[in-house]
């Protein structure tokens, strides 16, 4: 069977960066942001943090990794990089550092726990 544990940090860490941009993203809503009425991000970051926290495939904590890139390729791609420069709507602009920070480190993180499943370990020399 293929099933890997999603319990080493990386994969606690990416589950927890899941979880937190999806947090990030509820101080932007409280804070005024212009969200849609059933805002994508706070389905799909949950859903990818479940999946990696429970799948049981070796590859599950690439679903962190590609939604974090999807969430850091809308950022830009939104036009909304300004917020993290705009320090004078204070909830705006912490749930967007919060958001942006933790998607990042939801890639780091499932990065390294997908070459650890996989076990693309660099071997002993000698």
């Amino acid at each position: 069977m293929n099933r890997q544990s999603s319990s080493s940090f990386s994969g606690k860490l990416t589950v927890v960066a899941l979880l937190a941009a999806a947090a990030g993203i509820a101080v932007q809503i409280v804070s005024g942001v212009d969200y849609p009425t059933v805002p994508p991000g706070l389905i799909i970051l949950p859903s990818a943090s479940g999946i990696v926290a429970f799948g049981p495939w070796r590859w599950t904590p690439m679903a962190g990794v590609l939604v974090g890139l999807f969430m850091i390729v809308g950022f830009f791609g939104s036009g909304t990089v300004s917020n993290l420069l705009d320090p004078s709507r204070l909830g705006v602009f912490t749930g967007f550092w919060v958001q942006f920070l933790a998607v990042i480190a939801a890639v780091v993180g499932g990065t390294a726990a997908t070459v650890r499943n996989f076990g693309f370990q660099r071997r002993g020399a000698g």
